[in-house]
């Protein structure tokens, strides 16, 4: 049994594994060449092509392929901050010059963040550059000032210093500004091609397509008449038909898109160039290309087609034989890296799944066009000339105003002015919110804002569901580590091991306090480091020899029963660190001030494996370690990474971080080199990640808001060559971190009380997901938080939306967002430990199943407490009629429809009393009145079945709600976003 347990650990494997990751799943940049049919060079471009990974495992079927990573990347409901956030609400706006005479804007808000009773500031600086968006958190006892956000957006030194704009007016400006950074609007061009056509004039030419692309096209959206459509038209005649009768049209995650397809734009008999056609699909960004014939015919290349505009085209191919669709893609090579990757073979027969994996490609795409230089100097320049032309308008007005408003910072407003001029400023913010809400509702009416603020979380289960793990967890926790599949806790009453759904077990006693652990289960180690100060130390265990404490009920160790498993020389240590992949060899670098101490163990992996069962639980494995060198530094570390070199043999390096800079160390030679140095006044380091990208090592070095990504390429014997590389990137989080997990494909970013989710390949936002109180316990596999479970799940944001009249700095009592504490009435708050499995991130299926310490049984990673196993792949949670419902009642809430939301409990029985029934799977169609034809659209779309994997079976539906405990004292906290647009 115990040679069984300390055989390769699967959550050990995926542990290690996350941290590869390689771009050659986002396909390779090759040179394309068309040529005519007698041969002769035509065109040529390079373009990066995206066919599936051949790298990939293939051990699945066509038809059984899932995937959880398909994402919307920087989702408008997360990055349009000031209509979601500012507009409507009362905030306030400041205009300012910097160094160099560059007129800028700022606009702050304290806002309850998703109505999740987290009060904290949302600040957005306006520059010709670009926008930069930051949080900050809310103290009562600390006033923040302009001076301190700009610091922290690294804007120190001013021209002029800011001074507040009080025209209810700004709000439309600034609105425009945000307008800048894309439409929330598409349209994309279809271009319909027969076998055996190599020319853009051959496929312009084409008046009607076949029976598979018509049923593609049905596939997409649905057809509408343009004359009198009062949607999105996507640049096309909706009076005259100058620009054909129909067109297809499509609502999808609240995002109107409009097709312009070949083959119902206007044809000409004359013109054999079709300029008609062309004008329109020619300045799409984004084409699909639909071609008919076998695999083996003559493929189209993007150099066929005559365009500066198009940066991306997707080629769809129909089989009939097996009902597929297989997919490629074609980017310009100055289109950033976007997601979702192809699978391998990019074959679908899911039909549904197909078309939402098609959209959300061609939208991340279209919007990663918008980065290339193309259109990112003309955005610059569009924006550069609105704020500067906002600001001359601006500042005359503002030298004219002489009143004290314009000096002041965040604080109370005017806490001792008199009567006259507080009844002033307070009608002035009634003026400013109804201008705002009046705006926010004529931007949505429109059409110009994503109509799904809310819809899209229902309906989707994301690969970052946290389930619940430890409910009522009484103690502080200090530091932890997975053991199998329960975790080591290292707490205020000493360590514990906690398992899902078992009482927990105290292993060692409070007198050893432990501060930083790593569990290896593959070398039967537990590594600790105890106390702090010059008391401090490294102690080494055997994970056998606990195990069986635990099993025997021995006596609970205390710190005085560990003296013979302190490593020698690490007295006074403050940080140590291991590396990653410790195949052969584990190396420790264990920081002591200054100093830097490496230590290693060598094993065999066979003979330590059996011999460690055979063991006596006093025997200490100290003797096994063994001190190689010392290195010293000029400063303490404060961060510390090892990494691996593509060898092994004294190319290895070790990262640390220090006063303004990273540095990378040589192990055997002690030898350091300059990776990155941070040009800010204050630096708070968060981590250095190893990450490999196809087997070379790179580094993610995080501080403030900040996240590097650096490559590191070994030669000379070990001296790593750092300079700039085209690898290399850069991204801002929203929030300062304390602590940063990468699991490939995404990175997350730790803050007191949310979570950040991006993707590595390029720094894009996927999600962020708000949970108060939060602290990170564990991440070596999969990932274990703690948080209070007092979080209202309620989705009627106006009840609990900060009042349009009260002051963004100092709430009154009875409008202040309700803290956690209070709503108990003075009872402390439980928390709970939940868990985001790392095989859901990752996106990989556990094959084999993972032991506990505490259990004999065998316990899988996909069954949370009290729950059957559901796949990972499992993409809906609930059914289409449940979906519909809730959309049903969501939409009459955003018209104010109604007075008071239905409470959970009842909602959830209502949903379990309705008739489940496989609906069919087409969205429907147009929007009768002008005032809710995109609300109407989106939540149809949602509810209708867009989604892949649509699970609709009763029997799976009723057996997950009947095994869901009703004594459960908690509900596990949602990761969705559940803010809704404010329509009052």
């Amino acid at each position: 049994l115990m040679k069984c347990f300390y055989s390769s650990s699967v959550s050990e494997d995926l542990g290690c594994r996350r941290g590869e990751f390689s771009r050659k799943h986002y396909g390779s940049v090759e040179l394309l060449i068309s040529s005519d049919a007698d041969g002769a060079i035509q065109r040529a471009g390079r373009f990066r092509v995206e066919n599936g990974s051949s790298g990939e495992n293939t051990d699945y079927t066509p038809g059984t392929w899932h995937r959880t990573d398909v994402h919307l990347e920087n989702p408008e409901y997360h990055t349009r901050w000031y209509f979601k956030y500012f507009l409507g609400k009362v905030h306030q706006n400041y205009i300012g010059t910097d160094a160099e005479k560059n007129p800028f804007f700022l606009s702050v808000v304290l806002s309850d963040q998703n109505n999740q009773r987290v009060p904290q500031y949302h600040a957005i600086l306006w520059r010709k550059t670009g926008t930069q968006k930051i949080c900050l958190p809310y103290s009562p006892t600390k006033t923040l000032s302009v001076k301190s956000i700009l610091s922290a957006m690294s804007l120190d030194k001013f021209e002029k210093s800011p001074r507040e704009i009080f025209h209810p007016e700004i709000q439309k400006d600034l609105l425009v500004l945000e307008e800048q950074e894309g439409s929330v609007n598409f349209k994309f061009g279809i271009l319909y091609a027969k076998d055996g056509q190599l020319t853009d004039d051959e496929m312009f030419s084409n008046e009607m397509g076949s029976e598979s692309f018509q049923r593609f096209l049905h596939l997409l959206g649905d057809t509408v008449t343009l004359k009198g459509w009062t949607g999105y038209r996507g640049g096309l005649d909706t009076k005259n038909d100058t620009t054909g009768i129909f067109s297809i049209y499509t609502v999808f995650q609240g995002h109107e898109i409009m097709f312009h397809v070949s083959t119902m734009l206007p044809y000409s008999r004359e013109n054999k160039q079709q300029v008609e056609r062309k004008r329109h699909i020619g300045n799409d960004i984004v084409t699909i290309v639909f071609q008919e014939g076998e695999e083996s015919s003559p493929a189209f290349k993007p150099s066929m087609i005559r365009s500066h505009f198009t940066h991306i085209f997707a080629l769809v191919r129909y089989n009939k034989q097996n009902d597929s669709y297989r997919l490629k893609i074609f980017s310009e090579e100055s289109v950033p890296l976007f997601g979702p990757p192809l699978p391998s073979p990019p074959v679908f027969t899911n039909h549904q799944e197909f078309r939402d994996f098609l959209l959300v490609k061609l939208i991340n795409g279209e919007k990663a066009t918008l980065e290339t230089p193309t259109f990112s100097q003309k955005r610059q320049r569009t924006l550069d000339m609105l704020i500067r032309s906002l600001y001359q308008d601006l500042m005359p007005d503002l030298h004219k105003v002489n009143n004290m408003l314009n000096r002041r910072s965040f604080s109370d407003v005017l806490p001792e002015s008199p009567k006259s001029t507080r009844k002033k400023e307070e009608a002035r913010q009634a003026e400013f919110v109804r201008l705002g809400q009046a705006l926010k509702l004529k931007t949505t009416v429109k059409g110009d804002a994503t109509a799904n603020l809310a819809t899209t979380s229902f309906c989707k289960k994301e690969p970052w569901e946290s389930q619940s793990f430890c409910s009522n967890f009484p103690h502080e926790v200090v530091c932890a580590d997975s053991w199998g599949q329960s975790l080591l806790v290292s707490t205020d009453a000493g360590i514990l091991l906690i398992d899902d759904g078992q009482p927990s077990v105290q292993v060692f006693d409070k007198t050893l306090q432990v501060k930083q652990m790593h569990v290896l289960e593959t070398l039967d180690l537990l590594i600790a480091r105890t106390d702090k100060g010059k008391d401090s130390r490294l102690l080494v265990f055997r994970l056998s020899a606990v195990q069986k404490d635990i099993e025997t009920k021995q006596i609970i160790r205390s710190k005085y029963d560990c003296r013979e498993n302190k490593l020698e020389r690490t007295k006074g240590c403050h940080l140590y660190a291991i590396n990653t992949h410790h195949g052969s060899e584990l190396r420790i670098v264990v920081a002591i001030r200054n100093k830097l101490l490496l230590v290693t163990k060598k094993y065999n992996p066979c003979n330590s494996l059996t011999s460690s069962s055979l063991l006596s639980s006093s025997e200490s494995p100290v003797e096994e370690f063994q001190y190689i060198r010392e290195i010293c530094l000029s400063d303490p570390p404060v961060v510390m990474t090892l990494v691996d070199g593509p060898t092994g043999d004294s190319d290895n390096m070790i990262c640390v971080a220090y006063r303004h800079q990273f540095d990378l160390v040589n192990e055997s030679t002690g030898e350091s080199y300059r990776l990155h140095h941070v040009e800010t006044n204050k630096v708070n380091f968060v981590a250095a990640i190893d990450v490999y990208e196809d087997g070379e090592a790179g580094l993610l070095l995080c501080y403030n808001y900040v996240c590097q990504y650096r490559k590191v390429h070994p030669f000379n014997g070990g001296s790593p060559l750092i300079q700039p590389s085209a690898y290399d990137f850069h991204f801002s989080w929203n929030q300062v971190p304390y602590a940063v997990v990468c699991a490939f494909p995404y990175i997350l970013a730790f803050t007191t009380d949310s979570i950040e989710i991006r993707l590595v390949v390029n720094g894009n936002l996927v999600h962020t997901a708000v949970v108060p109180e939060l602290q990170l316990v564990a991440s070596k596999s999969d990932i274990y938080f703690k948080a209070t479970a007092a979080v209202s799940g309620s989705c009627d944001s106006s009840s609990k939306e900060m009042s349009s009249r009260s002051s963004p700095q100092t709430p009154t009592a009875y409008e202040m967002p309700e803290s956690p504490l209070s709503s108990l009435e003075g009872e402390v708050p439980c928390k709970n430990l939940y868990k985001i499995p790392l095989s859901n991130l990752v996106g990989r299926s556990i094959e084999r199943p993972l032991k506990s310490p505490l259990a004999p049984k065998v316990i899988t990673t996909t069954i949370s407490s009290g729950t059957p196993s559901l796949p990972v792949t499992h993409s809906l949670s609930l059914s289409r009629m449940e979906i519909k419902e809730i959309a049903s009642r969501t939409r009459k809430e955003l018209l104010g429809l109604l007075d008071e939301p239905i409470p959970k409990t009842e909602t959830a029985q209502k949903q379990k009393k309705a008739p489940r029934r496989q609906s069919d799977p087409k969205q429907g169609a147009v929007r009768s009145t002008s005032s809710d034809r995109i609300i109407s659209s989106s939540f149809e779309s949602c509810s209708e079945g867009r989604h892949p994997s649509t699970s609709s079976d009763p029997d799976t539906l009723a057996n997950r709600e009947e095994s869901s405990p009703s004594s459960c004292p908690f509900q596990p906290i949602s990761l969705y976003d559940e803010d809704i647009i404010d329509l009052k």
